[in-house]
């Protein structure tokens, strides 16, 4: 006789799922072994979690609908059931034709209750000469961490763990279906231990048995000179602790390089403006730059330096930062020239420039010759369009 699960549930044959899922929400918090140990109890949450496995799957509910009972021996043949309904993937079919099926049950077995942890990201801004010169940087994280009061282990103090009785310690549950393909066995989880094989009698009240919880802590991270916006440094085993108290995953600190006032970052080289009158471009001058990381640098302005000329400082720019965590020389420092022209001038230095110009004999402003005798732009565009 099939069972009633809408009963199980207490929820009516037209019910939503949303309506389905918070009855079994209500009965499963009423009923967890965690919650109520009773015998009794951990028998209806078992018929509990079928119910909402059974209504939640559209296939099984369409059986269940027609009278059938999708896990019952005979709901592959009678109801029209799909043989592979239930299967996780080729690994759980194999194992029903090859080895339960076949050759007595061959179940996986007990998942471990402790797990790896996770990485965890986070972004830290660094001005431009912190990515320079390098710096040691606390940083407040929020992580799961080990708990302190259980060590791990999931248990309060004197609390202990005890092999589940609804599936003998395996971790999953099987049930038996006949097909045209004849007998196949699968295998889910157990919804009491969670496929652990055992249930935690007494649970540590600080973090509820999982054996880690979250905490917001400082780590130290060593930021190496040359770093750059988006690079990422791994701080190994600082990352999320595991499910029972497993391995700590790593944390990656992902650079958020800060704007600078003067200087522009282009790879590993520097660009800065230098701004100066122009007697100096036209004298010529030694003119002091104070550097990113360098301090102060004395540049030559060659006389007759004209506006946008570009100096090279060699070895004055960012740090070359290898992928193996070494530095390998450095970038350039590039200084932007610009010229700059006086917009009010008084009467004597006017009348100083006219006689200036008197003196080298410059004659009135001019267009530019366009090149042609040259073979200059202005004539090879001339020539494309003939």
């Amino acid at each position: 006789m099939a069972r009633d699960y809408y009963g199980i549930l207490g929820v009516p044959k037209n019910a939503s799922d949303q309506e389905i899922k918070r009855a079994y929400r209500k009965l499963a918090r009423e009923l967890h072994p965690d919650v109520n140990p009773s015998e009794d109890a951990q028998h209806k949450f078992s018929e509990v979690t079928t119910a909402y496995e059974v209504l939640s799957d559209p296939q099984k509910r369409k059986i269940v609908d027609l009278g059938g009972d999708p896990m019952d021996n005979g709901a592959g043949r009678g109801g029209g059931a799909d043989p592979f309904a239930g299967f996780g993937g080729l690994g759980d079919i194999m194992d029903a034709f090859f080895g339960a099926a076949a050759g007595g049950g061959r179940g996986r077995g007990p998942r471990s209750r402790v797990q790896p942890g996770s990485d965890a990201l986070i972004r830290l801004s660094l001005s431009l000469e912190e990515c320079a010169t390098g710096v040691d940087k606390e940083i407040a994280v929020d992580t799961a961490i080990l708990c302190d009061r259980c060590r791990g282990a999931g248990t309060a103090e004197g609390g202990s763990v005890t092999t589940c009785d609804t599936c003998n310690g395996q971790g999953e549950i099987q049930s038996v279906q006949r097909s045209f393909l004849g007998q196949v066995v699968t295998a889910r989880p157990c919804p009491v231990c969670r496929g652990f094989g055992e249930v935690i009698t007494d649970p540590c009240q600080q973090c509820g048995g999982d054996g880690r919880v979250r905490a917001r802590r400082n780590v130290t991270a060593k930021i190496p000179p040359g770093v750059g916006d988006g690079m990422r440094i791994r701080l190994s085993g600082q990352g999320e602790v595991g499910a029972g108290g497993g391995p700590a995953g790593d944390l990656y600190v992902e650079i958020d390089e800060e704007p600078h006032d003067v200087f522009v970052r282009q790879g590993n080289d520097l660009h800065c403006h230098l701004r100066i009158p122009m007697t100096s471009a036209a004298l010529g001058a030694v003119v002091p730059l104070e550097t990113l990381i360098d301090g102060e640098q004395e540049i030559d302005i060659e006389p007759g330096t004209q506006p946008n000329t570009e100096l090279v400082l060699t070895g004055k720019g960012m740090p070359r930062l290898r992928s193996s965590g070494r530095v390998d020389g450095r970038g350039d420092l590039h200084v932007h020239v610009e010229v700059v022209v006086p917009t009010k001038l008084d009467d004597e230095q006017s009348g100083l420039l006219r006689e200036l110009a008197q003196l080298r004999g410059e004659e009135a402003p001019m267009l530019a010759g366009n090149g042609t005798k040259h073979g200059g732009l202005f004539s090879k565009l001339r020539a494309k369009s003939r």
